[in-house]
């Protein structure tokens, strides 16, 4: 298989001396992102201060993510963690008696439900929808969504089996029901192209350190601005003010658009990372890197199965948009053993996680497999 991406895997060090296809948990970091870290360093090293600087890499960022899911700089808003953003959102929903159905999977990361069930409000609406073989179908979000339902919250990407989801016709759901689409896209924001406008999402968070190639310590969280004045945040700070108001501690008032979201200084040395990351995949193209993906998954799964391997493939016509999910007796035995050959992979539930990016080839995943096959 021919790989489109060949002069991009310089850019990668790592890749020199291992095979780097844990990507669902942590991407490989480019040149780029590295001499963004040491930006950020040598400018404080050089210069002791650097408030400006580091507030315009933010806007850089804020930018560059908005490009990457089609929608304006004013809708997103800049925080350390996905569940900081999920929290955000969930004090700052609106009660609406008689229309405070949350709704959720049961496939969805933990972290959704801890979340949901922490708010006294909404604890005893939440509708937990049970997967079937690690899938949720189209049929179970038309059973479960209602006219109580005010917000449903979907992983894009499944983060055990890369089931991908069909957000469009989720959100057509959500909507007649006069419900919000909330969208979990950490699994997915890099790898898979979002139009977060197309699809009609209403909210929608991704985190840097997966696929969109960055470091921990942030997230992005997107707000369109069709719904953000419905919600007044309670988890808030100076940031996420009206620049009038950040130092009148007796009169806040909430920063328009998604910014109202935001809360103290964040971590500026991972927005430096996720700026220069979001820069290089903006560059490559994220529809480009789907198309190699699923040529490069297709044959993942072919190969496998020749192998040997129990892979878990959707049965119900889904797609593995970036992983494959393969069933083996000691995950945590064969990770270490793997990275043990320079091999990284990410082991999660009963599941090794082989999630491969653009920088990967064919033969780097053909290897993976044949020492997963000696293993099962």
């Amino acid at each position: 298989m021919k790989h489109p991406f060949q002069s991009y895997r310089q850019l990668f060090p790592v890749l020199s001396s291992h095979i780097h296809v844990g990507s669902c948990s942590q991407g490989a970091v480019s040149r780029p992102v590295s001499a963004a870290i040491e930006e950020y360093h040598r400018s404080l090293l050089q210069h002791g201060h650097n408030g400006d600087l580091s507030m315009a890499r933010l806007e850089e960022a804020r930018g560059h993510f908005a490009k990457l899911i089609g929608a304006e700089p004013d809708e997103i808003a800049v925080l350390s963690s996905a569940s900081e953003a999920i929290a955000g959102v969930a004090t700052a929903l609106p009660y609406v008696p008689g229309k405070e159905g949350i709704v959720y999977a049961d496939t969805d990361f933990p972290t959704v439900g801890h979340i949901w069930q922490a708010q006294e409000m909404f604890h005893d609406h939440i509708c937990c929808i049970p997967s079937i073989e690690g899938e949720v179908t189209i049929e179970q979000y038309e059973e479960h969504v209602t006219e109580k339902t005010a917000l449903v919250m979907v992983s894009q990407v499944n983060y055990t089996n890369g089931f991908q989801q069909d957000l469009k016709s989720i959100a057509d759901i959500a909507h007649r029901n006069q419900a919000l689409l909330f969208v979990d896209a950490y699994q997915s924001a890099g790898i898979v192209p979002v139009d977060v406008k197309a699809m009609g999402v209403d909210i929608l968070v991704a985190g840097a350190r997966k696929y969109m190639l960055g470091i921990p310590g942030v997230a992005f969280l997107y707000v369109s601005k069709d719904r953000i004045d419905r919600f007044k945040p309670r988890l808030t700070g100076w940031l996420g003010q009206e620049p009038a108001s950040r130092f009148d501690i007796a009169h806040p008032v909430p920063a328009a658009g998604a910014r109202r979201f935001e809360t103290g200084l964040p971590s500026f040395i991972s927005i430096f990372a996720a700026n220069a990351a979001l820069k290089l995949l903006l560059e490559i193209g994220v529809t480009n890197i789907q198309a190699y993906m699923s040529e490069l998954l297709d044959f993942s799964v072919e190969y496998g199965r020749r192998k040997g391997l129990h892979i878990r493939v959707p049965y119900r016509g889904g797609t593995l948009p970036s992983l494959l999910a393969v069933e083996v007796a000691d995950v945590s035995a064969v990770e270490r053993n793997l990275r043990s050959q320079n091999m990284i992979v990410s082991a999660r539930k009963d599941v090794i996680r082989v999630a491969p990016h653009f920088y990967n080839t064919a033969e780097e995943v053909r290897r993976v497999i044949d020492e997963l096959a000696g293993r099962c």
